[in-house]
């Protein structure tokens, strides 16, 4: 027989416990002892308030834990997880967002299918990792796919093959020497950024619908001369920090009329492009140019012919506010601002 004192000091240590559980699984207890979530696993949350998110981050983490079936958004950004093994998203193939930025994963540590079962899968986010390629199977649902910060070189031909949702791809700050014709046939692809890899020309391929193309902090010394006639929504691009030279840029390849944001900034040139009337920046800074060429932004000089340009950057050359000839009020007349 027990005393009520060694009663009560037992159901304190039984509460205690409950509650150190209750803790560790982030979850609050109700009556009776049953969990909000029982299917949730211990070392995430799973609040009421977002029935459908798992919440997995900054946990010191080295696994991705088995996802239950009603899950559809998965955080698991920030962790030391460095492979996903098999079947751990069987059950959740109803999966959203996938986000495993910041972790150590590694190529080989990843099942060839183990994403191949979201069909529903919208985003995934791999970016700040140790890949050195692309996963395979990656559903064909994906629109925004992140895998910028690794340490991918090259990419299969059949990589993004049936990926005809792909809106946004992500490949910055990896090592990617050439890109092959890997982008083809994805129709519905508008941003593509390729910065701070090693490509020596511009990516075969690309798709007709792009907008955005970032291709900053690569080897690249030319421009296609038919590019802009094959891509004619591209409206922002970006070639910062190449090795552009006058001779690689065709005459007027950038005279269209969608262009709206230009960046050759950080490259060789010596004079200033032909460019659209219609475009809105410039970033032509720390080049060689040796004099202002109006004839760049305005062929001929009336009320109905001018340049919509409104930024202007021509720092770090070699041409001062008195090599700026006074007709360029009347042809750069919404310029509203202009760095020598």
């Amino acid at each position: 027989n027990i005393s009520d004192y060694q009663r009560l000091h037992i159901w304190v240590k039984v509460m205690n416990h409950f509650q150190w559980l209750s803790h560790l699984r982030g979850r609050r207890w109700h009556i009776g002892w049953q969990a909000e979530d029982v299917d949730c696993p211990l070392e995430c949350d799973c609040p009421s308030a977002y029935p459908t998110a798992m919440y997995c981050h900054s946990r010191n983490l080295q696994h991705v834990p088995f996802v239950p079936s009603h899950i559809k958004y998965v955080y698991l950004q920030s962790n030391q997880i460095t492979g996903i093994q098999h079947g751990v998203f069987d059950n959740a193939t109803s999966l959203v967002w996938v986000v495993l930025f910041h972790n150590q994963l590694k190529s080989d540590k990843i099942g060839l299918n183990v994403f191949s079962k979201l069909k529903s899968l919208d985003r995934l986010f791999l970016d700040h990792n140790e890949l050195t390629q692309v996963p395979p199977n990656l559903p064909k649902s994906i629109t925004d796919l992140r895998l910028g910060h690794n340490k991918i070189s090259k990419i299969l031909p059949n990589t993004f093959e049936g990926m005809l949702n792909l809106t946004t791809l992500q490949l910055q700050a990896n090592a990617i020497e050439d890109a092959g014709g890997v982008f083809k046939g994805l129709k519905s692809l508008t941003m593509l950024d390729m910065r701070k890899n090693q490509l020596r020309k511009f990516p075969d391929n690309l798709p007709e619908r792009l907008q955005q193309l970032y291709l900053e902090f690569n080897n690249i010394e030319s421009v296609p001369a038919n590019f802009f006639n094959m891509h004619p929504k591209l409206q922002f691009l970006r070639l910062a920090q190449n090795k552009l030279t006058d001779k690689g840029l065709p005459a007027s390849v950038f005279n269209v009329s969608r262009l709206v944001e230009l960046d050759l900034s950080f490259n060789k040139l010596e004079k200033i492009p032909v460019v659209s009337r219609d475009l809105e920046n410039l970033y032509l800074q720390a080049n060689k140019i040796k004099e202002f060429s109006l004839s760049s932004f305005c062929s001929t000089i009336d009320m109905t012919n001018y340049s919509k340009l409104r930024m202007l950057r021509l720092d770090a050359n070699e041409i001062t506010a008195k090599d700026i000839p006074a007709e360029a009020a009347y042809c750069l007349r919404h310029l509203a601002y202009i760095d020598l």
